[in-house]
This record gives structure tokens, C-alpha cells and sequence, in this order.
């Protein structure tokens, strides 16, 4: 039958027409945040962190045949085999920008005051693709934020030229934390809300993702006339006093 006109709903209620929603349409309940960040005077930090980070991957395929390929991953610990000033920038502008992205997401939920919050990077680490490699879906462990930034990749125009892959070469794509639910979920139009279940960032050279590190992601295929060069890493925020702020349910 048809269903009589409703403005929100919540644990099952319709509100009646005229009267004060439950929620709000389209409100954010449990949202996911994300930011991107470019970094200032990208070009002369990444043309050094490319040429470092390739010839650590001869280095490292030379010692090990068996790494050699069209992607490849580096161990997480940059933080203590790297010693340039490049780097250093680049870690530098990672650690404001996750800063800023982390307080804005927890607005109104850090309470107020001074916490002395510690931000740690656990991991950090490069990845290089080329030849239509890819890097399947997976979330980080161990962190609460993850991020990548992109070291060096074609430009936007030329990689949409490539034939198969077109304008998702070398795309990053994030997956809706209710994509699960989606293969053996009823779908019609009431809950539509969860069929755009992906999004696809496009890269570009001196730019910083930053996502919660539950959020499943991939690497799409590339093929270019450059590698796709990346940095990725995982961080924690902590508390000195404790990182715990509501009571687990039923407590």
C-alpha cells in the first residue's frame, strides 16, 4: 500500500506530517570524515623522494629477485631509513595536516581543555605501480587515521587517455563502510542511502588523503608513462590520561 507522507523516521516511527522530525533528512549519523591536503612546493619535495625511493626498490629487488614486478611495497620504517630534508617536510605536513583534519572530525566530541594529545606515526611506507598493477581492498590496522600522498604520477589528461582504464586509472576508490551489507542486502528506494557505496579520488601529484583506518580502500590499475609513486602511513592519537571518552553500552 502506499505510505502516507513522512519527514524522517527513527527506531521505526514516522513523524506525522507538520510535526518535529526525529532526525533531520540526510542527517550525518556516524559519518565518515576525510580531507586532502596539498602540500606547498610539492614539485621539489617529490622529484627527491621519487628518485630516493626507486633506487631503494633497485636496491631491494637486486638483494631479493623474487620482489621484482610491477608494484611494489617497501617495509613501513622510512621514519628511520630516510634522512633528508625532503622528507623531513613531507613528514612534517602529514603530522599538521592529520593535526587539523583529526581535531575538526572530533569537534564537539574531544572535550574541552588541554589533553596533551600524543600523535605517533606507527608506520610509513612507499608503494610503486605501473604495467595495470593494483593494490586490492584492505583497511589498516593498529592506527586510527591512515593517508597517502601522492609522490609522482602521470598527469590527470594523460591518464584518461590510457584505453582500458580511462579516467580511473590510477584512481584511489573507498568503499562505504555499509558496502558489506549491500551483497545480500533488500535494496528499493527506502534505502537507497546506501547504494553509492564508493568513491574514486583522482590523484594528483603534491596531494594528501587523509581516512579513518577502518575505511576498506584500493589502489585502481595504472598504466602510465611514469610509475605511480605513493607514501602511505598509519598514526595514533592517545591521550596521556586515557583515550576512552564514552562507556561502552550497558556499563
Amino acid at each position: 500500500m502506499s505510505m502516507p507522507p513522512a519527514t524522517s523516521s527513527a527506531a521505526g516511527r514516522f513523524s506525522a506530517p507538520g510535526s518535529t522530525p526525529n532526525i533531520a533528512p540526510n542527517s550525518a549519523h556516524w559519518p565518515v570524515p576525510m580531507a586532502v591536503h596539498r602540500l606547498q612546493g610539492a614539485a621539489a619535495v617529490n622529484e627527491v623522494l621519487a628518485r630516493i625511493f626507486s633506487v631503494m626498490r633497485a636496491t631491494d629487488v637486486a638483494q631479493h629477485p623474487e620482489r621484482v614486478g610491477s608494484f611494489y611495497a617497501s617495509a613501513d620504517d622510512l621514519l628511520q631509513r630516510v634522512d633528508v630534508p625532503e622528507f623531513h617536510t613531507l613528514v612534517k605536513f602529514i603530522a599538521q595536516s592529520l593535526q587539523a583534519t583529526a581535531k575538526q572530525a572530533n569537534a564537539g566530541v574531544w572535550p574541552s581543555g588541554r589533553h596533551g594529545l600524543q600523535l605517533e606515526l606507527v608506520g610509513l611506507w612507499f608503494q610503486i605501480q605501473n604495467g595495470a598493477a593494483f593494490h586490492d581492498v584492505h583497511t589498516h590496522g593498529n592506527c586510527s587515521w591512515s593517508g597517502v600522498y601522492y609522490v609522482q604520477i602521470d598527469p590527470v589528461a594523460e591518464r584518461q587517455r590510457e584505453p582500458q582504464w580511462g579516467a580511473l586509472n590510477g584512481a584511489t576508490r573507498f568503499y562505504s563502510p555499509l558496502f558489506p551489507l549491500l551483497g545480500g542486502a533488500y535494496m528499493d528506494m527506502g534505502n537507497a542511502f546506501m547504494q553509492n557505496a564508493t568513491l574514486d579520488v583522482t590523484p594528483h601529484e603534491g596531494e594528501l588523503v587523509l581516512f579513518p583506518a577502518f575505511l576498506p580502500h584500493k589502489a585502481l590499475p595504472y598504466v602510465g608513462s611514469k610509475d605511480r609513486i605513493v607514501v602511505s602511513f598509519n598514526a595514533q592519537i592517545r591521550a596521556p590520561q586515557g583515550d576512552q571518552i564514552y562507556r561502552y553500552a550497558g556499563a
